[in-house]
């Protein structure tokens, strides 16, 4: 079947999900133009809406769970089970726990939130029977590099008096000894998957602390004070757990919450469209159309690092591999 338009945006942040904005978009052209053939096609980049598209895309379920939100207050997030495949696959975005969106502007202090409902939803995806998780790690609403998703899922971050550190990325200047022993086991039985962005990086000059605190809300004294956070954090990482997480590509992703999902939780960190090949088809549609509607919320300095209309630019979404974006 040919198609004249293909309606492929990702979402725009904090206001329309993807797949609230591919049907805005339908509903304005359908008006203008009557016969026009339109292909709706929401993308993602492992941000907000990651869940809901990929749950649409193989007829699953979603499901409802209150969890703590990045402020330390209730929220109502989601996670999903795909419709498609033996094994039950369950799929959530960081974003809906942990995201901007729930992060009043004037509560915005990456040194404070915490992703602690993350490792609430991803405990009730396992209470749920699943086997495989695959995580949307973007539009992140904290900076505590996932320390709080770990604690909600047992692992032990101490200080010097052998206390929990207090949630957000600023406690992890105190972080001084790391106890795994206590994790969630059922973390042992399941395989999961990150989709993330392998060009975020936890530490160094291109860290996440100096390129995204800032528009979490860091002044530039907390930008400092994070930065010196996620390096005790990756030395104390390294020394009582053997990963040097530094400059591990995707250690960065949604405010280092890679790091955690990989070192606590061993997922494996997957370039974000690799993840969602496996789902949906973009590259044939794209082929065939005459006309390619896409955007994102910002175009900015980071929208040539791999983001949606670039790859689209580049003569697919999915069509051009990982090693390209370096």
């Amino acid at each position: 079947m040919s198609i004249d338009n293909l309606v492929a945006p990702s979402g725009v942040k904090e206001a329309l999900g993807p797949d609230k904005l591919v049907d805005r978009v339908d509903s304005r052209i359908s008006q203008a133009l009557l016969d026009a053939k339109i292909h709706k096609a929401p993308l993602v980049d492992a941000g907000e809406g990651f869940a809901r598209i990929l749950v649409r895309a193989t007829g699953g379920t979603l499901h409802a769970v209150n969890v703590t939100g990045p402020t330390g207050y209730e929220v109502e997030a989601e996670f999903g089970f795909l419709g498609s495949g033996d094994l039950r696959i369950a799929v959530l975005d960081a974003a809906a726990a942990a995201g901007s969106r729930l992060v009043p502007r004037d509560q915005r202090d990456p040194l404070q939130t915490t992703t602690y409902g993350v490792g609430e939803l991803i405990k009730a995806a396992l209470d749920a029977g699943a086997e495989v998780l695959l995580i949307g790690c973007g539009d992140s609403g904290s900076s505590d590099a996932g320390a709080g998703m770990a604690q909600a899922l047992g692992v032990d971050l101490l200080d010097v008096t052998g206390r929990q550190i207090a949630w957000g990325g600023g406690a992890l200047t105190k972080l001084i000894r790391i106890d795994v022993t206590k994790v969630d086991p059922r973390l042992r039985k399941v395989k999961i998957y990150c989709a993330c962005n392998w060009n975020s990086i936890l530490c160094g000059p291109r860290g996440i602390a100096k390129i995204f605190s800032s528009q979490k809300g860091a002044s530039p004294e907390a930008v400092q004070l994070l930065s010196a956070a996620f390096e005790n954090y990756a030395d104390v990482v390294h020394r009582d757990l053997g990963i040097d997480v530094r400059t591990m590509p995707g250690s960065g992703a949604a405010g280092g919450l890679g790091t955690a999902l990989h070192v606590f939780l061993n997922a494996t960190l997957c370039w974000r469209y690799d993840v969602l090949k496996r789902y949906i088809e973009s590259d044939k549609p794209l082929r065939q159309a005459n006309l390619i509607i896409t955007g994102e919320g910002c175009l900015d300095d980071e929208t040539p690092v791999g983001r949606i209309p670039v790859r689209l630019r580049l003569g697919g979404l999915l069509g051009i591999g990982a090693s390209q974006e370096s």
